[in-house]
């Protein structure tokens, strides 16, 4: 993708504010509709403050995705806040839950329009997103998913995101193993009943085009039958696939793990950042990961500085460890106060002035983050930063 000229480099606050108000105190997601006012005292005035709307799914299947864009949000704003705003200003966030529900998800932007909101960072997940990027468009206001990948999450040029695309993934994916020469032969279990898996599985099968290996089975399920994957295993297993690719959440993943453990069939999974959080599902027996390699921007384990203070953090105010959501999520509230402070923006401005001034401004940054250095944004809502891989080794994620 084009990049645009870099104009701004975002150092990250050392500076750690000791109390996240209105979050709780662990992992958990704690109560649907959490409203807080990060680094305030409470709700400030009017006009002296940039008010930040988050959504994403605090309850249900995806809370791992949406809690830990909540926590690590909440993290960015504190940091923020006690190294002097941006551009002199507080943020305040106020995040709701929409439960991976796309009609909830409009009923969340409609409570978050009502409490004041003049930004938007999610919906965290693809379908929800769509369906807010509708609404966000009709009033012209700034809107950022941290992790939303189906294409229409950025269908209109006030939407960006700060990971890759369905498309970027899947050919990412497929370039991957056929550069690191995995397997020769590859077979796909995918969900067609979603945007999400059906996206990233399309642009897998164009990107295989020009790699060696050879996809010799492609096998879908949906939303009604996905707790039964024998057929689908089955027929991979018979095809002689080495490498089983995998574009779903990690609830499908683990059922798909185990059976294939049941089915003695051990071939080389690697998914993609939906498979992100594996290691929490609950009864999951995590030594069925071992060597599961997945397509996802950070790593908890990482050496470097940034993210070992990330982690640290978080963990010790939710006693849990981030995952590749709350990376996202992390760089997408310093990707809008690099953008506020790159435009001169005020809290002052209305909707619209203000989406005017920070779409400029995102395209005129770059942004040294934990899911990428050097990160720019072009004038589609698109990220260029380069792919990262990670493997699961001993129960945990390390950086490839």
């Amino acid at each position: 993708m084009k990049k645009m000229k870099k104009l701004l480099s975002v150092v990250v606050a050392s500076a750690m504010v000791l109390a996240m108000a209105g979050c709780g105190n662990n992992g958990d997601g704690g109560s649907a509709g959490n409203s807080s006012a990060a680094g305030t005292g409470g709700s400030s005035a009017s006009g002296d403050v940039f008010k930040i709307g988050g959504i994403g799914p605090l309850t249900g299947e995806a809370a791992i995705y949406g809690v830990n864009v909540r926590n690590a949000a909440q993290i960015a704003v504190d940091e923020i806040n006690a190294a002097g705003g941006a551009n002199g200003y507080m943020l305040e966030l106020n995040f709701q839950d929409d439960e991976h529900d796309a009609e909830k998800a409009v009923n969340a932007y409609n409570s978050l329009k009502d409490w004041g909101a003049q930004v938007i960072l999610g919906a965290v997940t693809s379908t929800p997103c769509i369906a807010v990027t509708e609404e966000t468009m009709k009033d012209n206001m700034f809107q950022l998913t941290p992790s939303g990948s189906a294409v229409d999450c950025a269908k209109y040029d006030n939407n960006f995101r700060v990971c890759f695309s369905d498309p970027d993934q899947g050919a990412a994916s497929a370039q991957y193993i056929g550069e690191h020469a995995l397997a020769q032969k590859v077979a796909v279990i995918y969900d067609s009943s979603t945007v999400y898996s059906s996206g990233i599985y399309e642009s897998f099968v164009k990107g295989a085009e020009s790699q060696s290996f050879e996809i010799v089975c492609a096998e879908a399920f949906t939303a009604d039958s996905k707790t039964d994957f024998s057929v689908q295993l089955q027929k991979a297993k018979d095809a002689g696939a080495e490498l089983v690719f995998l574009p779903i959440y990690y609830q499908e993943a683990s059922l798909i793990l185990q059976q294939a453990a049941a089915a003695d069939y051990a071939p080389l999974f690697f998914g993609v950042d939906g498979m992100d959080g594996i290691l929490g599902v609950a009864n999951f027996d995590t030594s069925l990961a071992e060597g599961v390699m997945l397509l996802t921007p950070f790593a908890a384990d990482a050496q470097d500085e940034m993210t070992q203070k990330f982690v640290s953090t978080y963990v010790e105010k939710f006693g849990d460890t981030p995952n590749q959501f709350a990376a996202d999520a992390y760089d997408g509230v310093y990707a809008i106060k690099a953008a506020i402070e790159q435009s001169g923006a005020t809290p002052g401005m209305s909707v619209s002035d203000l989406c005017e001034a920070m779409k400029t401004g995102i395209t005129s940054i770059t942004l040294d983050g934990l899911t990428g250095a050097g990160i720019t944004w072009d004038a589609s809502g698109n990220p260029g930063k380069a792919p990262k891989a990670v493997k699961i080794e001993g129960g945990v994620y390390v950086a490839m």
